[in-house]
């Protein structure tokens, strides 16, 4: 059975993340909520937030594989899944050279990761990959449900679109933040965005996508943060999200930045109903 997850996503961190923050979600539309920051391999983060639901799906974003055992992981997909049929995604990701210890050859763990996934019962239509290179894509493509992006652009989209085929899944994630003040938004956007581009992945394959040594030398381009982190009024940001679903996203995760992650989810949830 494949997972529909709807048009707009919401991302919240694993150790942070509440049923009611999770019920609020699902009040507001959203039909997914994305756990971030590489939640355990007991998946406990993700029933909870089940528990309190009954229709929004809940995925990690992602599991890394350096860090969470495959057969745990396993474990707990079919313990939740026995009670919340169609309703968890497991995203996996192979994680940062400058992050994880033993970091090499990623796209080799990644597929042997699956191997093991596939051989404890997962569905590989309920696997989505952190993929962002023509290579892992291509992997998400053959041997998932498709794929999750971080720090990309619509051009990535599109380009992830035409790798995996138009039955899979492609979800981008994008910061959201509610401020008309462009230069005091892009400040918060700035600080948000730069330890993520001192990664050498997403810093190459934006280069891919068009962007330069000059966007991406610290304190990096208006248009390079204009582009990963959607700020403005609702209506700009609903704006960007079209641009995405334009570009082939299935849905749009969305980050939200501020004192009040749920109010901001909610207002640009209201404004994509009416615009």
């Amino acid at each position: 059975m494949t997972i529909e997850p709807g048009p707009l996503g919401a991302y919240l961190t694993a150790a942070g993340a509440s049923a009611a923050d999770a019920v609020a979600l699902e009040e507001a539309g959203y039909g997914a909520v994305w756990l971030a920051a590489s939640p355990p391999a007991d998946l406990l983060a993700a029933e909870r937030l089940l528990d309190a639901t009954g229709r929004i799906v809940v995925g990690t974003s992602v599991l890394n594989v350096w860090q969470a055992d495959a057969e745990e992981v396993a474990d707990a997909y079919h313990r939740i899944a026995a009670k919340h049929p169609g309703r968890l995604l497991v995203g996996i990701g192979a994680g940062h050279r400058e992050i994880d210890a033993g970091y090499a050859s990623p796209l080799a763990k990644v597929a042997s990761y699956l191997d093991a996934l596939a051989a404890a019962g997962v569905p590989a239509e309920h696997v989505l990959l952190a993929a962002l290179g023509p290579k892992m894509l291509r992997l998400a493509a053959g041997r998932a449900a498709g794929t999750l992006t971080l720090q990309v652009t619509p051009e990535h989209t599109r380009r992830a679109r035409a790798i995996v085929g138009p039955g899979k899944l492609v979800v981008p994630g994008h910061g959201v933040l509610l401020d008309t003040d462009a230069g005091r938004a892009r400040a918060t956007a700035r600080a948000a965005v730069r330890p993520m581009l001192g990664i050498a992945s997403y810093a190459t394959n934006l280069r891919r996508t068009g962007y330069t040594g000059e966007d991406l030398t610290d304190p990096f381009s208006d248009r390079l943060v204009d582009a990963l982190v959607l700020h403005g009024d609702a209506p700009a940001i609903v704006s960007g999200i079209r641009a995405e679903r334009a570009a082939g996203a299935s849905q749009v995760g969305l980050h939200a930045l501020g004192d009040d992650p749920i109010g901001v989810l909610r207002e640009i949830a209201r404004a994509t109903r009416v615009s």
